[in-house]
């Protein structure tokens, strides 16, 4: 199924389905600095009252994969991750979370139907305070678009997962389950602190004209807070060298190379809206009444396993959390590939079981 949107900007389109629609691109314009318009994608327009910013207008972007009349599946990951969730029929590149998406994974394909899109705000065009409960508004209409009146879950990690609660607090009786691996129902102040660092890099970068060196930098103090001391004393264990008279550490290219990476894909609107929509989440545990299963990584220094235990305990419905230890802290659902395979397709036979 496809939608379509009427032109914003009739200088630059892309082909949705054979109708002409926008494609934002460039700094300013789309955070992702490319947004490529797969087959089997869908471009929806909205007009959204945005929690903090009042009525506006935006275009959700979306894939789908798997068979059209089977029971949907809601997938959402962190503010990185965008509606590409798993290579596809119509899309064979790899997709963000290809482990556990496809044919004979956790999430089978061959007997779900699984939904996924591009966050509000990874467009760029959007500057203004973006919430959580907004990303989960947007997914709301989504499925009224497609005729679904009720998912059989929804899988959120990090962001995904913050967005996963508010969808079960606002739409809860749009879900038959709720998965949420690493993110809780507020930011923990430790975690927000990180992530104003890194807002204050792309702001620096901004100011002096070097915007792709801030996000850089913000990227590699990100990736200090998704991995653990323990990963990085086995993976860099080697001394400093120097270079030119200059001291240099095992893991400097590995963070430069992460930051590279990033800045080359990413524009700043997009990475300080979307970070500081994660400190701006907040969630009454109470109002949560769907069945939940929560995954806590002991190791996660950005969601600590206190947090998830005290939502667990304050949810308003059936929850049960699942705690699991990895060197990979909170990049653990990217990376526990079969751990976070067994807790799913444990949480989403229990889901099927109670759509019966």
């Amino acid at each position: 199924m496809s939608f379509h949107l009427a032109p914003a900007h009739p200088d630059v389109h892309d082909l949705v389905g054979g109708t002409s629609v926008p494609m934002l691109s460039g700094e300013g314009r789309s955070g992702l600095k490319s947004l490529p318009q797969g087959p089997g994608g869908f471009t929806l327009p909205l007009e959204l009252a945005l929690r903090h910013a009042g009525p506006r207008r935006v275009v959700v972007r979306g894939e789908l994969l798997g068979l059209a009349d089977a029971p949907l599946v809601i997938v959402a990951g962190g503010i990185s991750a965008g509606r590409h969730a798993a290579a596809g029929r119509d899309d064979a590149t790899p997709g963000w979370w290809d482990a556990q998406v496809g044919p004979g994974r956790a999430i089978d394909t061959r007997r779900l139907r699984v939904l996924a899109i591009d966050w509000l705000g990874a467009d760029g065009a959007l500057d203004v305070p973006i919430d959580s409960a907004d990303q989960a508004d947007a997914l709301a209409a989504v499925l009224d678009a497609l005729g679904v009146g009720r998912a059989l879950a929804f899988i959120g990690a990090s962001y995904g997962a913050m967005v996963g609660l508010q969808f079960a607090a606002r739409h809860g009786d749009r879900i038959e389950r709720l998965v949420a691996i690493s993110g809780a129902h507020r930011a923990h102040p430790y975690a927000s602190a990180w992530r104003a660092l890194q807002r204050q890099c792309v702001a620096l970068g901004r100011s002096e004209g070097a915007v792709s060196r801030g996000l850089a930098l913000a990227r590699q103090f990100a990736m200090l807070s998704y991995r653990t001391p323990e990963e990085f004393g086995e993976r860099f264990d080697a001394p400093p060298a120097l270079h030119d008279g200059v001291a240099r550490c095992a893991a400097e290219d590995y963070l430069a190379h992460c930051g590279q990476r990033y800045a080359a894909r990413w524009t700043s609107t997009a990475f300080l809206r979307l970070s500081e929509s994660i400190d701006l989440h907040r969630v009454d545990p109470a109002a949560v009444r769907v069945p939940t299963t929560v995954v806590a990584i002991e190791e996660d220094r950005l969601v600590p396993l206190a947090d998830l235990q005290q939502l667990v305990e304050t949810l308003g419905g059936p929850a049960t959390l699942r705690p699991l230890r990895s060197r990979y802290g909170h990049d653990a659902f990217l990376k526990e590939d079969a751990a976070i395979a067994r807790l799913l397709t444990e949480a989403l036979a229990a889901a099927e079981g109670g759509a019966k």
